[in-house]
């Protein structure tokens, strides 16, 4: 059975993670932390989790793994603390929201030798798996670009948190929180950019990004777009890639290729099972393995350096 302390609950997802460690036979939370002690206090309550206010104290308790869902900006704080204390670590996204952030909590974790994973739920989809085979087995032929937009109103149709447009507790807006799909989805099909380019917006008076686009050219030439947005509605997730010899786009549920012989819809059960990364982590801790394939240290860095790279350009 592996132990797990929630970090905080400032992360709208907080409660997700929550749910699936409960829904976890090998899994269960025995611990709560959270910078804010009256919000920790009563999520505990609702978990049946003993609280801690003091995070040495929460470290030292019961747990062999954390969940962290605390502000981005303290990652590094939080996870380096983690893992000198040996504590596999699953994190929700963005990593950290610098580079020398990033590659700090990375050092810790490979020097502590704990188990790693970062949440990029995307990854674990059938479409997303299926489309990975489809460009691995050269079926697309040499990939020449793709697309992927994750969007909603959240800011238009005001049902975000306040606490969301600090950006001091954030690091940054759309791009930074729903732009992280589109970002470690395009380089998790095409590797890392080369070069990129991005344009952020603010429509409704934030604090911070609104409206965002980061263009990403690969090495052999593909070029990709990676769009998000707080103030668009009824927006599908949208995966489109392109290549020499054919194409494939997803969208709803919906998996769409044409391999040459015209458009044809992919079966359910043609694609791979869902992969949850919670359940992905858990397995990893239990079974010795340092990561997941794709959820790992390298994919997480990855995601800050072009995440890091766009707001400085933008």
């Amino acid at each position: 059975m592996l132990n797990i302390g929630m970090i905080s609950k400032w992360h709208v997802h907080a409660k997700d993670y929550a749910r699936e460690i409960s829904h976890n036979p090998n899994a269960q939370i025995t611990a709560v932390w959270d910078e804010d002690p009256v919000r920790g206090a009563e999520w505990a309550a609702e978990l049946g989790a003993p609280f801690y206010a003091d995070y040495t104290e929460f470290l030292a308790s019961d747990i062999t793994a954390v969940c962290c869902d605390s502000p981005t900006t303290m990652h590094r704080e939080l996870l380096v603390a983690a893992a000198q204390a040996g504590k596999h670590i699953f994190t929700e996204k963005l990593l950290a929201c610098t580079n020398e952030d990033a590659e700090a909590i990375a050092q810790a974790v490979r020097d502590a030798g704990v188990t790693f994973t970062i949440s990029l739920p995307v990854k674990g989809s059938p479409a997303y798996q299926y489309i990975q085979g489809l460009i691995a087995d050269g079926k697309l032929g040499t990939v020449t670009g793709a697309r992927f937009r994750r969007s909603h109103n959240g800011v238009s149709g005001n049902w975000l948190p306040e606490r969301w447009f600090n950006v001091h507790e954030s690091g940054g807006g759309a791009m930074m929180d729903l732009g992280a799909h589109p970002v470690y989805v395009i380089s998790g099909l095409l590797g890392e950019p080369t070069r990129i380019a991005a344009m952020m917006t603010n429509l409704c008076g934030t604090s911070s990004d609104e409206n965002a686009i980061v263009l990403g050219e690969f090495a052999n030439g593909a070029l990709a777009t990676m769009e998000t947005a707080f103030v668009t509605s009824g927006v599908p997730d949208l995966l489109e890639v392109y290549g020499t010899e054919g194409s494939v786009f997803f969208r709803w549920n919906e998996v769409v290729q044409n391999l040459g012989d015209g458009p044809e819809e992919v079966d359910e059960d043609d694609m791979p099972a869902r992969l949850i990364p919670m359940d992905c982590f858990v397995d990893a801790c239990l079974t010795g393995k340092k990561e997941f394939p794709g959820l790992g240290l390298e994919d997480a860095l990855v995601m800050t350096r072009i995440m890091a790279k766009a707001y400085e350009i933008a």
